[in-house]
């Protein structure tokens, strides 16, 4: 069966940074999206970033373009969310998703996605 597992989340001053993992098994042979989302308390679900699988094209939510990055590691099958310039704003727990079908610009809205992770909490402190 396919699993997505998040670490990395943590405690972070703002202007810190951290890296989120996330690692896949099971059947991924069909993933051709990989993407990170968040929520926080009371909040919808947001976008925060998306990648294709292998990575070729990427998109980013406004709110975090310049400071998030997808590195990925195709051959470990692991996705990563590379978190810096961390703001107070940024606290929320954040999912891994993975899609099996690339709609472009379309992936940023969470139902593109077929997998989902458990959540990894961030939290920022001022």
């Amino acid at each position: 069966q396919v699993q997505l597992v998040e670490s990395g989340g943590g405690l972070v001053q703002a202007g810190g940074s951290l890296r989120l993992s996330c690692a896949t098994s099971g059947r991924t042979s069909n993933f051709y999206a990989m993407g990170w989302f968040r929520q926080a308390p009371g909040k919808e679900r947001e976008f925060v970033a998306t990648i294709s699988w292998p990575g070729r094209t990427s998109y980013y939510a406004e709110s975090v373009k310049g400071r998030f990055t997808i590195p990925r590691d195709s051959a470990k099958n692991t996705v990563y969310l590379q978190m810096n310039s961390l703001q107070v704003e940024d606290t929320a727990v954040y999912y891994c998703a993975a899609g099996t079908t690339w709609r472009g610009a379309s992936m940023t809205r969470a139902d593109a996605y077929d997998y989902w992770g458990q959540g990894t909490q961030v939290t920022v402190s001022s």
